[in-house]
């Protein structure tokens, strides 16, 4: 034998390439006696092939209930499964939930549905909406899901989807015994006759529970009742391939049937307690995380009343230091003016004296001649109006001087409550600050104004004692009658 002959023959292999709803993957086959497709690779499509009654108790490991999910929710969009317009916007708000977790309205902003597929194109159709009106509905419904996890949103997706009429039943052409077109549906409950343009409500239904006996010969199926008094029933296929997989799909659901109405096998009951168990666990753990999420949020909104309070008090100190600035100002502008209007009544004060002393000399010199005693008369009633008009002026100032003392002493009041309203803010802001001292209004220059006034009045008895005296002697001047 040589060494040529001793050498393992490599097998023929094919590539293949498996396509889940959410994944693929390639690998190579052995070549047995089975026929192989021409294409390469080779394709084929990982889906559910029986589907249960009651998907919460059947589905028990996560991953097989996202596949199924996934393949459901795809039969729905397509219109493989028929849904009304009302619940598949349920089912798509569930399905928003499963991808994207709780809503939130600051990061899912309007348009964030645009790239997804949520609604079958019939029900598009129907309604004249935008899709931005169709994002609105879904959304109302999507925030009401809060806390929910992903696999509880797709379990409830399920539970909707599984009350559907269309819900898990392969429909198949067939025909009776009259040559009459109808549709036979297979289905986890049993056997049901459709007529060829409504796929909803069955003519004729054989519960797997009702059934005795399927069977095929060729062509020819035949489906015989448990009761043996009733109707045989029989149709026909066209296809030698659609009768094997109808009995293939009837001998499976029937034996699911029966397996679910009976006691489960230790290895079920061992993996519905793990599933259990880990849903349970999961459950812990989501309601941990929530509650961290709904702290963590708590903290936050916390955080930002606090920065918004520490904004609002900056803001009040801010505008209590503008307003104690501007009351120092003020206080000092009226503190000007009151000066310049004190040094304006004591100028007035020197100018009626001057004025006064040169009314009493001109009347000492108007005793040297008569002319010259009638123009100093003269000058002196000119010198006398303009005394008067001096003092009623310096008067007016002494008073415009008074009230400008008074409104300086209601700016250094508004001062002092501007500086007390600001240490209240800042004790607010900052506790340690010590307080601002109080100092007393100086009241120096109401002496000194008031000393003034006093001379003032002194003043303006000499001129009425001065008015008297001309008065007299222009009545003794006088000729007599």
């Amino acid at each position: 034998m040589s060494i040529r002959g001793l050498k393992k023959t490599q097998p023929k292999t094919f590539k293949v390439k498996v396509i889940t709803m959410d994944a693929e993957m390639e690998f190579s086959c052995e070549v047995l006696d089975q026929e192989i497709p021409k294409e390469d690779p080779v394709s084929f499509r990982f889906l559910a092939k029986f589907y249960p009654e009651k998907v919460e108790e059947e589905l028990l490991q996560e991953i097989t209930q996202h596949l199924f999910f996934l393949q459901v929710k795809k039969q729905i969009l397509d219109e493989e499964i028929y849904c009304s317009p009302e619940a598949t916007v349920l089912l798509a708000s569930y399905a928003v939930q499963a991808k994207y977790g709780d809503y939130d309205p600051n990061f899912h902003e309007p348009g964030f549905l645009a790239q997804d597929e949520l609604l079958p194109k019939r029900v598009l159709r129907q309604y004249q909406m935008t899709a931005d009106m169709w994002e609105e509905k879904i959304s109302a419904w999507y925030a009401e899901h809060r806390g929910i996890a992903r696999d509880e949103a797709e379990m409830n997706y399920l539970k909707i989807a599984q009350d559907l009429e269309m819900y898990g039943v392969n429909y198949f052409p067939i025909q009776n015994k009259s040559d009459t077109d109808l549709l036979l549906g297979v289905d986890a409950k049993g056997i049901h006759v459709y007529s060829i343009n409504n796929r909803f409500s069955p003519n004729k239904s054989f519960e797997w529970s009702g059934i005795r006996n399927i069977s095929y010969s060729e062509k020819e199926l035949t489906i015989k009742p448990l009761d043996k008094k009733a109707e045989v029933f029989k149709f026909f296929s066209s296809q030698l391939k659609v009768n094997k997989l109808i009995l293939q799909l009837c001998i499976g659901n029937h034996d699911l049937f029966m397996r679910r109405r009976k006691v489960d096998s230790i290895e079920i009951q061992q993996m519905k307690a793990q599933a259990r168990e880990e849903k349970a666990r999961k459950k812990m753990e989501n309601q941990r995380l929530a509650r961290e999420k709904q702290l963590r949020e708590e903290a936050e909104r916390a955080k930002e009343e606090l920065e918004r309070r520490l904004f609002q008090l900056e803001d009040e100190a801010r505008q209590a230091n503008e307003a104690l600035l501007r009351s120092q100002e003020t206080a000092e502008l009226l503190a000007e003016k009151a000066q310049i209007a004190e040094e304006e009544a004591k100028l007035l004060a020197q100018n009626a004296a001057e004025a006064e002393q040169e009314r009493q000399r001109l009347e000492m010199a108007a005793l040297k001649t008569k002319e010259e005693k009638r123009l100093m008369e003269q000058k002196m009633r000119e010198a006398e109006l303009i005394a008067v008009k001096l003092v009623k002026e310096s008067d007016r100032r002494a008073k415009e001087a008074e009230r400008l003392k008074q409104d300086l002493h209601e700016a250094r009041e508004a001062e002092r409550k501007a500086k007390q309203k600001l240490l209240d803010v800042t004790r607010l802001k900052y506790p340690h600050v010590a307080r601002y001292p109080h100092h007393s209004p100086a009241e120096t220059r109401d002496v000194n104004f008031d000393k003034g006034s006093v001379k003032m009045d002194l003043k303006d008895v000499d001129l009425k004692r001065l008015s008297f005296e001309i008065e007299r002697e222009r009545y003794r001047n006088t000729p007599k009658m």
